[in-house]
């Protein structure tokens, strides 16, 4: 694969996704799509959406249900396409769709490999490939972003860092759709800040496309040490998402107790 194929074949999991077609996301105005379940989504979306915008940078498509579409077309014809995706705007969408029982739920940014700058980082580690069978008895907090303990099924390859008989690090991908992995990583507190997690990254990425699947990477606008390791790890933004849920579910997740 080179980057044209690799960017290709996101838009074209995004277009299934959304329930359009993968042009979508090449057009310089904004669409509007009705959403629709899929067995070829991404296996962790719950389908249909409420509302979920996604660019690529050139417009935003919104795939949303037909009794919210008046309020999605004024949201998103109203302001420019990347303030859409961030306050103050943002409050607009969100306080539209309180009525409803809705907020803005979600806000990720996507990343995939540039082949040009991927390479295998050196570890000052031993590190080794790891299998789905491995993975029994590592479903603990320290390795959540690697790990997905409900969806332990979709978890698939990973590489681990060891000192002696110890994890101390650990990148897993999750096989989220046919064509597309994603990447999760988790390095102990005591063995930050030297180069564990991108050599343990750029790894993966490459046994993944390795396998003939495109490797990608989320995460959060505010986690600069998530993006730090992504840009390390020859990872460059692909796209941003926005997605609206459920009133109930936003509170759940905002529980501390």
């Amino acid at each position: 694969m080179n980057n044209k194929e690799i960017m290709s074949a996101a838009m074209a999991q995004s277009a299934v996704d959304l329930n359009c077609d993968k042009e979508a996301f090449t057009k310089k105005e904004n669409i509007i799509v009705y959403s629709e379940k899929n067995e070829g989504a991404r296996k962790y979306l719950q389908l249909p959406f409420v509302c979920n915008l996604v660019s690529y940078g050139n417009n935003i498509v919104a795939s949303t249900q037909p009794q919210y579409d008046d309020i999605v077309r004024s949201y998103i014809s109203k302001y420019d396409v990347s303030h859409c995706f961030e306050t103050p705007n943002m409050h607009v969408l969100n306080e539209a769709f309180i009525p409803f029982g809705m907020e803005v739920c979600f806000m990720a940014e996507y990343w995939l490999p540039d082949l040009e700058l991927l390479k295998v980082l050196p570890c000052p580690y031993e590190t080794k490939m790891m299998e789905q069978k491995e993975f029994q008895g590592l479903y603990h907090k320290q390795w959540s972003n690697a790990l997905c303990e409900d969806r332990k099924e979709l978890d698939v390859l990973g590489v681990g860092a060891w000192e002696n008989d110890t994890l101390i690090g650990l990148a897993a991908c999750s096989a989220d759709c046919d064509g597309m992995w994603q990447i999760g990583v988790d390095v102990l507190p005591e063995y930050r800040r030297k180069g564990i997690a991108s050599a343990l990254t750029s790894r993966l990425a490459t046994e993944i496309l390795n396998r003939n699947r495109v490797p990608f990477y989320c995460c959060a606008w505010s986690n600069i040490k998530s993006a730090r390791n992504a840009i390390k790890s020859g990872f460059r933004p692909a796209w941003a998402e926005m997605t609206v849920k459920p009133k109930k579910l936003v509170d759940e997740m905002n529980r501390t107790d």
